[in-house]
């Protein structure tokens, strides 16, 4: 049994019956292994000492939905000092995302096993980690030019815009064949130039649901999360009212995932959310993806106990 660190957004705020951090935990937990938790505002390096969690917090999980942890102790801890250490802060991917990141690059030299590896996660944004990989996605565009944007559009006729650092749908805009609204969106995302944004092919299959295919040591596992937009609502994501369906993987969608699965996986990435509409990928999540649960429930798949089986492996063979 080892003890990980899970650093991630406060545990106060995890909702835990769908959080897949604590379904991570619990787990863990189950198997013994000792929990710690911290935040990046607490990871901190000084000359001649390693990189540590300021005030980790070691913590003991209850059982109670609501009160569901004890603080059994608080301790400054070298990050090298822990079986394995467990980024899973939410994004936006901001710079101080990316600042923790070379932290816990520092914290890898000095012997820490990180998950994912921080180099990785730098390498890889959510958005445009997609562009290796044309063979899978839909027509594409990725510019700061607005003409571009306008003619994309005409070719396309209808199209999402979207931000490179937003998360939980935040930010999407459809323009359909009219371009009704199109100038001003391109105003509001692009900010006269100064940000690149992404454009992509609309994909009337999302009426059937944007599909998280959660990828674990490479395979992906066999059922993934179909968010289903409501209403007249066009975002799937479970964060803007979407509804979580658990479906057993297509022929295509196993294929998409494992593509991508053995590209990125021996690069430091044990873990993988991939979103697929239809038969087109349209975004690579590594930071913390979620999903867990959810598929756990429906379809009866203990994706946690396939994870911490993943994590142990990779432990074990880097010993």
């Amino acid at each position: 049994m080892t003890s990980l660190l899970f650093v991630a957004d406060p545990l106060e705020s995890f909702k835990t019956y769908k959080d897949s951090t604590f379904a991570m935990m619990r787990e863990a937990a189950r198997r013994g292994h000792t929990l710690w938790a911290c935040e990046v505002s607490q990871l901190l390096w000084r000359r001649g000492r390693r990189v540590a969690a300021q005030g980790a917090r070691r913590i003991v999980l209850t059982g109670d939905e609501h009160a569901w942890f004890t603080v059994e102790e608080s301790a400054d801890l070298a990050l090298a000092d822990t079986g394995a250490v467990l980024m899973r802060k939410d994004p936006p991917f901001d710079s101080e995302f990316f600042y923790a990141t070379h932290l816990l690059s520092q914290a890898g030299r000095e012997g820490a096993r990180v998950f994912n590896q921080p180099s990785a996660l730098r390498e890889h944004p959510e958005k445009l980690a997609i562009l290796e990989f044309p063979q899978f996605i839909a027509p594409t565009l990725v510019t700061r030019d607005a003409q571009a944007i306008r003619a994309f559009h005409a070719e396309q006729r209808d199209i999402i815009l979207k931000p490179l650092d937003g998360m939980g749908g935040m930010g999407i805009f459809r323009v359909g064949a009219d371009g009704l609204n199109l100038g001003s969106i391109i105003e509001t995302l692009n900010q006269h130039g100064a940000v690149t944004v992404m454009a992509q092919k609309y994909l009337t299959e999302i009426s059937k649901g944007d599909k998280r295919i959660v990828v674990i040591g490479g395979e992906p596992v066999p059922y993934c999360l179909a968010r289903i937009p409501q209403g007249s609502e066009i975002r799937g994501n479970l964060a803007a009212g979407g509804k979580g369906v658990a479906q057993k993987l297509s022929t295509r969608d196993a294929e998409i995932a494992r593509g991508i699965g053995r590209v990125l996986a021996p690069r430091g990435l044990l873990m993988m959310g991939i979103d697929v509409i239809g038969d087109s990928l349209t975004e690579i999540n590594v930071t913390s993806p979620t999903g867990f649960q959810e598929i756990t429930q429906q379809a009866g798949v203990d994706v946690a106990r396939l994870f911490v089986d993943a994590l142990e492996k990779a432990l074990a063979s880097s010993r």
